[in-house]
């Protein structure tokens, strides 16, 4: 997949910054803000891809699947990165969104030479992680050509999974493979090649997009409110009080004290002073709503 890399829009150079180390310090920053000014609205012309994809994500995720993004190097990472947000945000199990990176643990920091050239370890950890109809596997891949990549997409959609690809380029093998493609064109970078720059933004934005819509869609906030948050730090417990402060209108005294009763379970607490309920009358109602505080709060 490397006899036409050149022509591929994330490798071309950019006369205009070809003497760009010639710059006085401030204009280089100038232009690499310019630069990343022009990314969300790449991302915007994707949008209607991105929503497809999020319904159908969310869709089988609703039916107890899972949603794995596989990347190499920059993209790689930043799956991860985006994956292990989820369980302090969204009160995820760790293994319901999971970020794969080829050459393992060791490439988010340190480059694992070769990594993403192995097709065989990208089919090979799909199979591993035994992928099935009710799953969800986004490759990431800023070319659209990793190797790794293209053929664990491809593996999944042999296994019945829901694909999809989000890359810098057009007419990539990625887009190819998957069943939903994310094409986002930001153009060639500020340093050539360097698709760490807003080829990764880019990737940063769309994962944001997909993981938080998702966690939306399937009842893991309360209107903008991150209900499922774990209180596990002083920080957060006192945003959870905030939250519920937010949600039912009482004092934060009161928010602190129904959170306290309710073993720091931010949805319990809601629950109780909404609906004037022990915590364990709480607790009931949400496990009746398939825990979702929407439900339990008009039950």
């Amino acid at each position: 997949m490397t006899e036409s890399l050149g022509a591929l829009v994330t490798e071309q150079s950019d006369p205009r910054n070809s003497r760009i180390d010639t710059l006085p310090t401030e204009e280089i920053a100038r232009r690499m803000n310019a630069a990343d000014a022009a990314v969300p609205g790449a991302v915007a012309a994707a949008i209607p891809a991105i929503s497809a994809a999020v319904d159908a994500i969310a869709a089988r995720m609703a039916d107890g699947g899972r949603l794995l993004y596989v990347g190499a190097g920059t993209s790689g990472r930043l799956a991860v990165l985006d994956a292990s947000e989820c369980p302090p945000t969204f009160g995820t199990d760790p293994g319901l969104v999971r970020g794969i990176i080829a050459g393992g643990e060791e490439a988010l920091v340190r480059s694992v030479e070769g990594a993403e050239d192995d097709a065989g370890a990208g089919a090979a950890v799909v199979r591993a992680e035994a992928v099935g109809p009710r799953d969800s596997v986004i490759g990431i891949s800023a070319s659209g050509r990793a190797p790794f990549v293209v053929t664990a997409v491809t593996e999944a959609r042999r296994a019945g999974a829901l694909t999809g690809g989000v890359c810098c380029n057009t007419g990539t093998p990625l887009a190819a493979a998957a069943d939903h493609a994310i094409e986002v064109v930001v153009g060639p970078e500020i340093v050539t090649g360097s698709t760490r720059l807003k080829a990764g933004t880019a990737q940063k934005l769309v994962l944001n997009m997909i993981s938080t819509i998702v966690m939306i869609r399937t009842g893991r906030t309360y209107g903008n409110h991150m209900v499922e948050m774990a209180a596990t730090n002083s920080k957060l417990a006192d945003r959870a009080a905030r939250i519920v402060s937010d949600i039912t209108g009482a004092g934060l005294p009161d928010a602190r004290a129904a959170l306290e009763a309710a073993g720091l379970e931010l949805k319990t607490a809601v629950v109780m002073i909404e609906r004037k309920v022990t915590a364990g009358g709480a607790r009931a109602l949400l496990a009746a709503s398939g825990e979702r505080l929407d439900t339990a709060l008009n039950a």
